[in-house]
C-alpha cells in the first residue's frame, strides 16, 4: 500500500546517476521534495514525463524545493539516459537492494520487478503533502505537482 497524505516520508539512502549518495534527509528543514517513482529510463512514457519536468525545471527545482526522481535502474544506465536527455536533476537508483525505496513506498509492482508511477512531495518537515500514484502505461500531469506545491 503506498503511503498517503499526512505519513512521514519514509527516509532512504540512495546513489544517483554520478554515483553520488542522496539521503531524503538531507533537504529536512532546507527544502520540500518532489519524489518521482517512475519504471525504466529509456521507455517512451518515462522519458516523455522527465523531459517535461527538464523543461519545467525551476518549478521542481528552486530554492525551496528538490526534485528527485526513482527507478530500478542501475547507476550505469542512469548516468547514460541522464546524459542523452540533458537531464539536470538528481536520477536514483534503487537497484540494489532491488526496489527496497520503491517497496517502502508502496509503489513497486512485485510482478514486473519496478516502480510504477508514484509521486509524492514531502514538506520540510518531512510529511508527505500530496501524492498520487498511475500505474504503468499513464503518465502523470504535472500541472497537478505545480498545484500542489504551490499549496505548501
Amino acid at each position: 500500500m503506498a503511503i498517503v497524505v499526512g505519513d512521514k516520508a519514509p527516509d532512504f539512502e540512495l546513489k544517483d546517476n554520478h554515483g553520488r549518495a542522496v539521503r531524503l534527509s538531507d533537504f529536512r528543514g532546507e527544502k520540500a521534495v518532489v519524489l518521482l517513482f517512475y519504471p525504466f529510463a529509456f521507455t517512451g512514457v518515462c522519458t516523455g514525463e522527465l523531459c517535461e519536468l527538464r523543461d519545467q525545471l525551476p518549478r521542481f527545482q528552486n530554492d525551496d524545493v528538490q526534485l528527485l526522481a526513482v527507478s530500478n535502474d542501475s547507476v550505469p544506465t542512469l548516468r547514460v539516459f541522464g546524459e542523452q536527455e540533458g537531464l539536470e536533476y538528481p536520477l536514483l537508483s534503487d537497484f540494489w537492494p532491488h526496489g527496497e525505496t520503491s517497496r517502502a513506498y508502496g509503489v513497486f509492482d512485485e510482478a514486473k520487478g519496478c516502480a510504477v508511477r508514484g509521486t509524492f512531495i514531502i514538506d520540510k518537515d518531512g510529511i508527505v503533502r500530496w501524492t498520487v500514484v498511475n500505474g504503468l502505461p499513464d503518465a502523470r500531469d504535472l500541472n497537478e505537482y505545480i498545484k500542489a506545491l504551490d499549496s505548501l
